[in-house]
């Protein structure tokens, strides 16, 4: 059963739109008991970081999810500021992250030749992939996604990076480290790509 976890951030129906339309099962969670069952999680955010962290401390699902995460090894998928939190930290706050992807959340910077750029990085963006990953079939270096972010999270191992998109620099859009993935992009506005994407981490 997919859970998508509702603690008062993130656009949960266009999520449980798609998962309707895709005739797979799914739940929402605002309670750590409605977490009960989830073979996967998606995880959704947006906001700032130190908000977003605190209205998930507030919901009582921190340590249910501590549990399904860490020792159950339950796939999660953060997505936007859902995946920043997966980084111990932030420049854009003071608290902790959840830490289960080593990492850190860093502002975007732009290079001389691109300071004609602007924050946030709002839009359409190309992925790369960097490694064969099931989250990421039918995609490829053409396969395109809505961006709307100022922050990256830059993982402590390259090892840890799906796929990287360039804007003012170079990021990691995709990362995963065991059974907890994280996305950039927003999938529920990305269209067919963002279905499909959506898609194969039902299908992990």
């Amino acid at each position: 059963m997919i859970v998508v976890v509702d603690y008062g951030l993130g656009n949960v129906l266009a999520f449980t739109n798609i998962y309707k339309r895709l005739n797979i099962p799914f739940k929402v969670a605002q309670t750590a008991d409605q977490l009960k069952g989830a073979t996967k999680i998606i995880f959704p955010g947006v906001g700032s970081f130190d908000y977003a962290i605190t209205r998930l401390n507030e919901s009582g699902m921190r340590a249910r999810l501590d549990d399904l995460v860490l020792e159950q090894e339950v796939p999660i998928l953060g997505i936007c500021v859902g995946m920043q939190m997966l980084a111990c930290s932030s420049e854009e706050g003071e608290l902790s992250g959840l830490g289960w992807i080593d990492g850190v959340v860093k502002k975007i910077v732009f290079c001389d030749s691109e300071a004609q750029e602007y924050l946030p990085h709002m839009g359409w963006n190309s992925i790369q992939p960097l490694k064969s990953s099931k989250i990421l079939t039918g995609f490829d270096h053409t396969s395109r996604f809505y961006f709307l972010h100022s922050y990256y999270f830059e993982c402590e191992s390259e090892e840890s990076t799906l796929a990287s998109s360039r804007y003012g620099q170079t990021f990691s859009s995709i990362v995963n480290s065991k059974n907890v993935y994280g996305i950039q992009c927003h999938p529920e506005k990305s269209h067919g790509n963002g279905i499909r994407l959506l898609k194969n981490f039902a299908e992990l």
